[in-house]
């Protein structure tokens, strides 16, 4: 029903910026929350940053002041601007979104993943 699709990801050097992006497709009724995750090699996945409906934001400590969330409603996308990168940021960054949906139940809420894009950061 709701399709997340990130990109953006790719090869820079330390110290550099990349802008990630997620856009939503499919039937749905509204996006409710979005955030980022990042699973680094070898490690699970982690929280990254989260846009509220309300448009707060809020992020993980490790991004504070260098990684910044924000959101396109009418085109229904997300963005991750990444500054500063570090080597410690290569990560498979993954985009998720709470969507309510229609159905013959009525309105559903739940949470849909993208499938990934790659950032890799090199010294």
């Amino acid at each position: 029903q709701v399709q997340l699709v990130e990109s953006g990801g790719g090869l820079v050097q330390a110290g550099g910026s990349l802008r990630l992006s997620c856009a939503a497709s499919g039937s749905f009724f509204s996006i409710n929350s979005m955030d980022w995750y990042r699973q680094p090699p070898g490690k699970q996945r982690e929280w990254v940053a989260v846009s509220t409906s309300g448009r707060s934001t809020d992020y993980a400590d490790y991004v504070k002041g260098r990684f910044t969330i924000f959101r396109d409603n009418a085109k229904n996308m997300v963005y991750l601007q990444m500054n500063s990168l570090q080597p410690e940021d290569t990560a498979v960054y993954y985009c998720n979104a709470v969507v309510t949906t229609l159905s013959t139940i009525g309105r559903v809420t739940r949470d849909y993943w993208g499938q990934g894009t790659q950032v890799t950061v090199s010294s």
